[in-house]
């Protein structure tokens, strides 16, 4: 099971080591899905040690354009359908995974989910990414790494 590391944009909210404010989540593809761990602090506290759902829908959509960027595709959101299941509690570290379901013309369609460790979902969501073309995917390009 080869392990790869996804590239990132370095100002990135979610995945950039260079911004102060942000999660630094590592992404990873293994077995077809990109995967990271996180940890919430009270920094990103929504009600009293609970996880503002603004951050999981967040996650969701990274961890789901990362597993189509593993596959070296740029996209940009189009649509993402968050189901939230179960508190993510403060201090509690969770698993995010995500992968390609198929395509539909120029977009490509994903699944992702936010776990605890034990395996109870948190969250789930549905996307839909179009494919970045032209000045938008040469944008795209100045900023990876």
């Amino acid at each position: 099971m080869k392990v790869k590391v996804i590239q990132r944009y370095s100002n990135c909210f979610v995945c950039g080591d260079k911004n102060d404010i942000g999660l630094k989540l590592n992404f990873y593809e293994k077995d077809g899905k990109a995967r990271a761990e996180f940890t919430p602090t009270k920094n990103f506290e929504g009600y009293k040690s609970i996880l503002h759902g603004g951050i999981l829908s967040t996650m969701l959509d990274e961890v789901m354009i990362k597993s189509i960027l593993a596959k070296e595709i740029l996209t940009v959101t189009s649509q993402i359908e968050v189901k939230f299941k179960k508190p993510a509690i403060i201090g509690e570290k969770l698993i995010i995974e995500g992968e390609i379901t198929g395509e539909r013309g120029p977009l490509i369609l994903t699944k992702g989910k936010v776990s605890k460790e034990d395996g109870t979902v948190v969250a789930e969501a549905k996307g839909k990414f179009f494919r970045a073309e032209g000045r938008i995917k040469k944008q795209l390009e100045q900023g990876m790494r």
